[in-house]
């Protein structure tokens, strides 16, 4: 398999520097035609990556595309970048592919992996791959569509700049990318395609940037700084980014106590085989037309009537999964915030689930006693000498040897810590939804001002649309929101026939 990473990244030294994918075209003049059209796409994880691809994969057109990412190698991001085998992924391997009009593609490619090729395909469809491995296959597709060679028929060209970029200027005919060295990018359209937040900052956490018991980013190697293994853990949240964490002590060999804590106190789920369950939605039932009170009492009801037949009562989060975003859509602003105040945190428990190992091992952890999970708010962190008290709003307090972040990603674009946002929003190039979850975007993820009107160039998808579109973090809808996009940057006319379709998420 051809290493994107590796083969064809040079290094760098410092932001702004730029990896050549592939040698651009000759200048426009050279070959008697109009200049290539120029994309920025600013984020190089999954969003960016296959939003890339897709412009490749559908232009007919001369095109030049500059991926912009803070680290390296592009393609990773941050759910697919450490090289950790105990970090599965949360979905099976059947609903992992790249492509929505190739619902079969990742599976195919796992397949004729050394480790794989003795699994039977009926077992391999519900196994849940090593993250480090679906990040090889993001590589790969970077790297087959990427780094190819322009062939003179299809002229698209595409390169990589390691830097962060830190504003956007309108120009009289596009725009112009700034990056915090100074290098700017010339562009025609920028897709904000930059994942999630860093998590909202806690009271106290300000002055611990520097304290060795503090663990801000869950995402660099932290386990690298742990103390002696019969220590006290403190883990904030108990969310996924959690779950890694507590994962990770356990494969280490940690011998000392782990405290989880958040504010329900919620493990994620585990995948489970389902049942046949036609009963929902029920038949003449508009979901999207019901409004939240009445859809929250409709899924209570069915949710009974699965206990009653002894069946897990996410079958209905999964059935809903068509209709997510519409319902999402339909909601009224108070509806939205409420269902972010009243019930988001139990959708995550059951629409987030996790492989069944996963679950297995935190459940051994909780049985051993090693595990101890928390319901409880957090009031603030204090600095103790070496450790880090955690004051919890029930009046009690965890004392940490080690105090771990995975509080989740800050859910108000308004007080973003990304200062390219914060620019964009000074400048009134992007508004926030009326929820503040996220950037207000047209149907076709153009962005809109803060006058209302559409961006002549500024295209967003993923976690930053989150208050359009609720569901919009997992690969099953990451990969239909890049395709859009690719189209959308191309003025393409978008079509659904293509996709392919919506699988549950359960076993039958």
């Amino acid at each position: 398999m051809a290493d994107f990473s590796q083969s064809r990244v040079k290094p760098v030294t410092k932001a702004g520097s730029v990896c050549d994918l592939q040698r651009m075209p000759d200048e426009p003049a050279a070959r008697g035609d109009a200049r290539p059209a120029r994309v920025v796409v600013i984020g190089g994880g999954f969003s960016g990556t296959l939003t890339a691809v897709n412009l490749v994969r559908l232009a007919d057109d001369p095109l030049e595309i500059t991926i912009v990412n803070e680290r390296t190698p592009p393609a990773r991001g941050v759910a697919y970048r450490r090289r950790r085998p105990e970090y599965l992924l949360n979905v099976a391997a059947r609903n992992m592919s790249a492509f929505p009009d190739d619902p079969d593609h990742f599976l195919r490619w796992v397949s004729d992996r050394p480790e794989f090729e003795a699994v039977p395909q009926i077992d391999l469809r519900e196994r849940f791959i090593p993250r480090q491995i679906y990040g090889d296959y993001l590589s790969w597709i970077a790297q087959k569509y990427l780094a190819k060679p322009s062939d003179g028929t299809h002229p698209v060209a595409s390169r990589f700049v390691v830097g962060e970029a830190i504003d956007i200027e309108p120009q009289e005919f596009g725009c112009r990318v700034w990056l915090t060295d100074g290098t700017t990018l010339e562009a025609d359209r920028v897709v904000l395609a930059t994942g999630n937040e860093t998590p909202a900052s806690l009271p106290g956490a300000e002055g611990l940037a520097h304290h060795p018991a503090w663990i801000g980013d869950p995402w660099q190697a932290w386990e690298e700084r742990l103390p002696p293994r019969d220590s006290s853990v403190v883990v904030l949240g108990t969310g996924l980014t959690a779950v890694d964490a507590i994962i990770t002590l356990r494969a280490i060999g940690w011998m000392g106590s782990i405290n989880a804590v958040s504010r329900h106190g919620w493990l994620p789920q585990a995948h489970f085989k389902g049942i046949e369950y036609p009963e929902f939605p029920p038949a003449g039932v508009d979901l999207t037309a019901i409004g939240l009170d009445a859809l929250v009492a409709l899924v209570k009801y069915h949710c009974a009537a699965l206990h009653e037949r002894n069946a897990n009562p996410a079958i209905i989060v999964d059935k809903l999964r068509p209709y997510t975003q519409r319902i999402w859509a339909s909601f009224s602003t108070e509806e939205r915030l409420a269902f972010a105040k009243n019930h988001a945190a139990r959708w995550n428990v059951f629409r987030h689930r996790i492989s069944p190992d996963l679950h297995a091992q935190l459940t051994h952890l909780q049985l051993t006693g090693q595990l101890q999970v928390r319901a409880a708010g957090i009031e603030k962190l204090v600095e103790s000498s070496d450790q880090i008290r955690v004051h919890l709003d029930d009046g009690t307090t965890l004392v940490g040897d080690v105090v771990l972040n995975a509080t989740g990603p800050s859910s108000r674009l308004t007080a973003s810590s990304s200062a390219l946002l914060q620019n964009l929003l000074r400048r009134g190039l992007i508004h926030p939804d009326a929820t503040d979850m996220g950037i207000s975007v047209a149907d076709d993820h153009t962005v809109l001002t803060a006058n209302g009107d559409r961006s002549a160039w500024l295209l967003a998808m993923g976690p930053l649309i989150r208050g359009t579109y609720w569901e919009t973090v997992a690969v099953p809808e990451l990969r239909g929101q890049a395709k859009r996009v690719a189209e959308t940057a191309l003025d393409r006319v978008h079509s659904d026939e293509e996709e392919g379709p919506e699988l549950l998420e359960y076993m039958l």
